[in-house]
C-alpha cells in the first residue's frame, strides 16, 4: 500500500479509502452487502494496508456505521474514518436534515454512537445546505472539533464560489475550516477541473473524490454493465451524464487499454485517477474481496502521458452532476 498526506491535516492515509456505501443492509439498496459479507471485505482492506474510510449516516440509514464500527473494534487508533451528515434520517423530523445546529450536533453524536467511538477524524457536510447561512453550519462544525467530537471538519460536492464562501468566512471569523473536499470525479464526469481543483491546490485543501468508476460505467462496457445488479437498481448510475459527452467512446477506449496491458476496465479507471496530482485520495466502493484485490493491484500500473492523453481526449463539457 502507499500512503500520502491529506492537504493540510498532516493525516497519512492510505492511497484508497474504502467508501462504505455498499456496506450495511441490503433492505436500503439492492446491491449492498449485509453485515457479513461487509466486515470480511473491511478485513480483507485492513491486511492490504488500508487505513481510510468514508462513511455518511445516509449509508443504509445509519447500518453501514455500526457495521465499521464493528469492523474497527480493537484498532480504532489505527485508522483514519470519516461521516457525514446532511440529507434527513428521520422521515418524521425535519431537523435530522441539513446543516443547522441542532442537526449537525445531533447527527454527530448519533454517528459516534452507531460507530462506537468518542471521536470521528473527519466530519463532513456531505451537501451544501441552502436554508442556513454558512457561518452558522461553521460556528457548529468549529464547536464539534473544540469538544473533541472530530478532529477535522470537510465537506463534498458543491460549487467553487461556495467553497470560495465557506474558506473566506472560516478565516474572517476565526473557525475550523474545511479541510477536505470531496467530490465526483472520474474519467466520464470531469468538470471540478474547471474551478474546484484550482482551488483546492491554491488553498491546499486535500481531495477525495467519490466515484471513480462512474457508479460502475467504468469497470465494464456499457452493455453489458446493463445487465448487473448495480446496472438494474441504482438510479444514480444512469441519472448521471456519463454516456454523454465522449462517453460511450472514453468507454471503448478504457476497454482497448485494458486489454493491451491485460488488466481490468476498473483498473484503467483507478491508475488513470491515480496519476491525477489534484486528487490525494479516490474513495472506492467495493463488493467483494476479488474487486477490492484488484483495485490495490491499479497502484502499481503505470500509465504513459500519450496513454493519458488518449483516455481524456474524447471528453466533452458535460451538465453537473452530484451537486444536489
Amino acid at each position: 500500500m502507499e500512503y500520502t498526506t491529506l492537504g493540510n491535516t498532516g493525516l497519512e492515509v492510505s492511497r484508497l479509502a474504502l467508501g462504505c456505501m455498499s456496506f450495511g443492509s441490503s433492505d436500503w439498496r439492492e446491491w449492498v452487502l449485509d453485515e457479513e459479507e461487509s466486515l470480511e471485505i473491511i478485513d480483507r482492506a485492513i491486511d492490504l494496508g488500508i487505513n481510510f474510510f468514508d462513511n455518511a449516516n445516509l449509508y443504509s440509514q445509519g447500518e453501514s456505521e455500526r457495521v465499521l464500527g464493528k469492523a474497527l473494534d480493537g484498532r480504532r487508533d489505527e485508522m483514519v474514518v470519516t461521516t457525514k451528515c446532511y440529507y434527513q434520517m428521520d422521515e418524521d423530523d425535519p431537523n435530522s436534515q441539513g446543516l443547522s445546529r441542532k442537526a449537525i450536533e445531533q447527527e454527530l453524536d448519533n454517528s459516534l454512537d452507531r460507530l462506537g467511538m468518542d471521536t470521528v477524524d473527519i466530519f463532513m457536510a456531505h451537501r451544501w445546505d441552502y436554508d442556513t447561512p454558512i457561518d452558522v453550519s461553521l460556528k457548529a462544525f468549529d464547536d464539534a472539533v473544540r469538544r473533541e467530537k472530530t478532529r477535522y471538519i470537510g465537506t463534498s460536492s458543491m460549487w467553487a464560489h461556495q467553497f470560495a464562501d465557506a474558506l473566506r468566512t472560516s478565516s474572517e471569523l476565526d473557525l475550523e475550516r474545511f479541510e477536505v473536499m470531496q467530490n465526483h470525479y472520474n474519467l466520464l464526469y470531469r468538470e471540478e477541473e474547471r474551478e474546484m481543483y484550482k482551488l483546492t491546490e491554491d488553498k491546499d485543501v486535500g481531495v477525495m473524490t467519490y466515484s471513480p468508476l462512474a457508479r460502475g460505467n467504468l469497470a465494464m462496457p456499457f452493455d453489458e454493465f446493463e445487465d448487473t445488479k448495480r446496472g438494474n437498481s441504482d438510479p444514480w448510475a444512469h441519472d448521471y451524464p456519463y454516456r454523454e459527452g465522449g462517453g460511450s467512446e472514453i468507454n471503448r477506449r478504457v476497454q482497448e487499454l485494458a486489454a493491451e496491458k491485460g488488466v481490468t476496465m476498473a483498473q484503467i479507471s483507478l491508475a488513470w485517477i491515480l496519476h491525477k496530482e489534484h486528487v490525494d485520495v479516490p474513495i472506492i466502493g467495493c463488493n467483494s474481496i476479488e474487486h477490492l484485490e484488484q483495485s490495490v493491484a491499479a497502484l502499481d500500473i503505470s500509465l504513459s502521458d500519450s496513454d493519458m492523453e488518449w483516455l481524456e481526449e474524447p471528453y466533452e463539457p458535460l451538465p453537473i452532476a452530484g451537486h444536489e
